[in-house]
């Protein structure tokens, strides 16, 4: 997914670039995931805007980068990252690991005066269910039966061990960033949050979203989707439709500032 187009970064990778994109969108993946999780994304949205997805290090074209394995650092440098692209409206989606993370992003952000246009929070329960996990400290097996319970990786990847080889070392390196993580009490963002999750999703209920309605200052919708705790890949089509009504409209030539 990564071009050589002026403006990306180390942290982000933009696969069709919109130079007079009205809005962008960060995309933040899941633990272990990396940029491509949100390869077919930009082709379904709309010309007035641009994606964006943050690839962590330690995995994909970032695989020679150590991994960072204290999440508040993590935050601070995607919010670091995002900030040559605060000159306009930017709205961010994360999944799993990646919905926590954006939410501390977007509170880093309020920090410094900018609000994002919207958080988009998948398959993560609000921060006041978070709670310390032990995932991180298994053996390669037990880190492979987390996987397979959770879906969303290739079954080819943890059945051979050079692929088990590469993929491990970040999953694990993420688990133990997000398990060990102490969210602290923050003021709700002041921007509209839609927590959307899958309705077997089995580490993430809808009564565990539906408490990031108390993260927010403006409103809050829930979407369910057919399927498990990576229902994004096999209904993007429609997620992402959701997420561009949610972003609203191109603006009108004679709205524009």
């Amino acid at each position: 997914m990564r071009t050589t187009t002026a403006g990306d970064t180390i942290w982000l990778r933009r696969s069709r670039p919109v130079p007079h994109a009205e809005t962008r969108l960060v995309c933040l993946p899941h633990a272990g995931g990396g940029a491509s999780s949100f390869r077919r994304w930009p082709a379904r949205l709309p010309a007035h805007l641009e994606l964006h997805a943050v690839q962590y290090p330690g995995r994909e074209d970032r695989l020679a980068d150590s991994c960072v394995t204290d999440f508040a650092r993590l935050a601070d440098l995607v919010t670091d990252a995002l900030t040559p692209l605060l000159d306009r409206p930017l709205a961010i989606f994360g999944h799993s690991m990646g919905a926590t993370l954006g939410h501390e992003v977007a509170v880093r952000l309020g920090r410094r005066g900018f609000t994002p246009a919207h958080l988009f929070v998948s398959g993560q329960p609000a921060p006041c269910h978070h709670r310390p996990g032990t995932v991180h400290l298994r053996d390669d097996e037990g880190l492979v039966a987390e996987l397979r319970r959770l879906g969303g990786t290739d079954d080819r990847a943890l059945d051979d061990p050079e692929l088990r080889s590469v993929v491990l070392p970040s999953v694990r390196a993420d688990y133990r960033a997000f398990e060990t993580h102490r969210p602290v009490l923050a003021p709700p963002v002041g921007c509209p949050v839609t927590g959307l999750v899958g309705v077997d999703d089995p580490t993430a209920s809808q009564a565990g979203m539906r408490d990031w309605a108390h993260h927010t200052r403006a409103a809050f919708a829930l979407r369910t989707y057919p399927g498990a705790h990576f229902y994004l890949d096999d209904v993007h089509e429609t997620v992402v439709a959701d997420v561009v009504t949610a972003l609203g409209p191109a603006r009108r030539v004679n709205d524009l500032p």
